[in-house]
């Protein structure tokens, strides 16, 4: 894990573009500079206002990429990504976008890091497009959490519907919503509201999200996204990992895909929100080289 990077990791020069069914994607990547061959890890974002894979794992990305060819995508519909009208549920839709691009990179398979929208799309991931995944971490995932406890929606989600549906949406209404995601205030600073609050109010991202939220809300759709019926389908090594904090998809979520998924364990991190790659970094790095690499 000492391999050297070739070049200063920023967003720009990360930053790289692919056709891929049919649309634009955008993503960052970065690996050892002396080792060409190195496994693949693909992350893919949350959703929320302003997300991309930049916004998620940009902080993750030096560490991951001195042992992993390592690649941050916007999913469909986020960042720099194109923001196409949907023609099937959202996860289906991203994944196969995904799987597209790694054929367009020639990439056979990759391990998977995905947090909340992002764990739903690694989920449908493997199970339509299974040869090309070798392990799945889950973070807080949306589609397989099925809240046994918890009330729904859940106080993240009400706070993102505020948000997204309000006509004018305000930048108290963003300090809001990030402020429920994490565990610890501080880690909302000024400095977070104003870069996401740039992103989130630009009318593209603004497309994007009213694109994503339609998918969501048509109910010829409606199953083909609650992922937890498929679990047991899911052959990989999966890590699931939750904050135990998490007030957008509880602890208790997990308890179904831990029962149903074959390969499963689950990881808890404690004074954690549902940013476990950002508040607890440390250990969440550690914990997944530790677990790809096995």
């Amino acid at each position: 894990m000492g391999d050297q990077v070739t070049t200063e990791l920023t967003y720009e020069s990360t930053s790289r573009t692919a056709e891929a069914a049919g649309i634009a994607l955008h993503y960052h990547e970065a690996g050892p500079a002396d080792r060409p061959d190195a496994p693949v890890v693909i992350m893919l974002h949350g959703g929320g206002p302003g997300a991309s894979g930049w916004s998620n794992f940009g902080a993750n990305l030096p560490f991951f990429a001195r042992t992993f060819r390592t690649l941050l995508v916007d999913q469909p519909c986020f960042g720099r990504s194109a923001k196409p009208e949907l023609d099937r549920d959202y996860f289906s839709y991203s994944a196969g976008a995904v799987a597209a691009l790694m054929d367009e990179l020639s990439i056979g398979s990759a391990h998977f890091v995905g947090n909340s929208l992002g764990g739903g799309t690694c989920v449908r991931m493997a199970l339509d497009h299974p040869g090309k995944v070798g392990k799945l971490l889950l973070m807080g995932p949306g589609g397989i959490s099925l809240n046994l406890f918890a009330p729904d929606p859940t106080e993240g989600i009400k706070r993102l519907f505020e948000f997204q549906t309000a006509p004018e949406p305000t930048k108290d209404q963003l300090r809001a919503f990030l402020g429920v995601m994490a565990y610890d205030p501080a880690t909302v600073t000024d400095e977070l509201v104003e870069e996401r609050w740039a992103s989130a109010t630009d009318p593209e991202t603004r497309l994007g999200n009213a694109r994503m939220a339609a998918a969501f809300a048509n109910p010829e759709w409606r199953e083909d996204w609650m992922l937890w019926r498929e679990a047991h389908r899911i052959t990989q090594p999966t890590l699931l990992t939750w904050g135990r904090e998490d007030r957008t998809n509880p602890l208790d979520g997990a308890l179904v895909a831990l029962k149903t998924i074959p390969d499963a364990r689950l990881h808890v991190f404690p004074h954690c929100g549902h940013w476990a790659q950002t508040e607890q970094a440390d250990e969440f790095n550690r914990l997944a080289v530790a677990f790809f690499s096995q």
